[in-house]
């Protein structure tokens, strides 16, 4: 049986990990929603290159593996020729890349969703009222699309939470790191209990953080 003591020593350095982990969501939330939302729009253009050039991205990202696309960011990019060598970027600024254009792709089409969901009518009725395409877009159209999205941006989220455990594939030192440095150590599984639990609080916090947003949309 294992004490506290023990539990303790395993605990600290992992929560310490947490906070990368905490730190690449942040970062990857908070810039791949609006460059979702930018893609969405692209996809929506009257300007067939801009459409089919959006596409072909949202195609790209979500057809290829989020693992593979973070060894290309980390390990491929500054092999290149010519270029290779202007292109080393720090472990953790390529995974944060890899990840924001990742889910800026699943994010356009969650916003996309939003946007079809919403009657055509309402765009009619704006301009009746004399709304310009902006003021529709911005009063009408945009708050009811998040409305709608919210649900799928958050399992969207937390997946994202969960997908930053492969932080550890390019030996960036999060909190999958520290739990599995714990057992090579030990011969024991318990730091991936306590990691488990790690994540499943994160989750849950998160959870609470978008249950409350929508509760408060519903009702303004």
């Amino acid at each position: 049986m294992m004490s506290m003591d023990y539990l303790f020593t395993i605990t600290i350095p992992m929560l310490e990990g947490a906070k990368m982990t905490i730190l690449l969501f942040l970062i990857a939330v908070i810039a791949s929603i609006p460059l979702g939302f930018v893609i969405t729009l692209m996809v929506k253009s009257a300007i067939k290159p801009v459409a089919w050039l959006a596409n072909f991205y949202i195609y790209i990202m979500r057809g290829t593996p989020l693992l593979l696309q973070l060894l290309l960011f980390c390990f491929g990019l500054p092999m290149l020729p010519l270029i290779g060598e202007y292109l080393v970027l720090d472990r953790f600024v390529a995974a944060c890349l890899a990840f924001i254009l990742n889910y800026a792709a699943y994010f356009a089409e969650i916003f996309r969703g939003g946007l079809l969901a919403i009657d055509k009518g309402q765009y009619e009725a704006a301009q009746v009222l004399g709304f310009s395409r902006w003021q529709t877009m911005r009063k009408i159209i945009i708050p009811q699309m998040f409305r709608v999205a919210l649900p799928a941006v958050s399992n969207e989220s937390i997946t994202l939470v969960k997908d930053t455990a492969l932080l550890y594939a390019v030996a960036v030192p999060e909190l999958l790191h520290f739990a599995q440095t714990a057992v090579n150590r030990d011969f024991t599984i318990i730091p991936f209990f306590v990691a488990g639990i790690i994540y499943l609080l994160m989750t849950l916090i998160l959870t609470w953080v978008f249950k409350q947003l929508e509760r408060r949309l519903k009702f303004e």
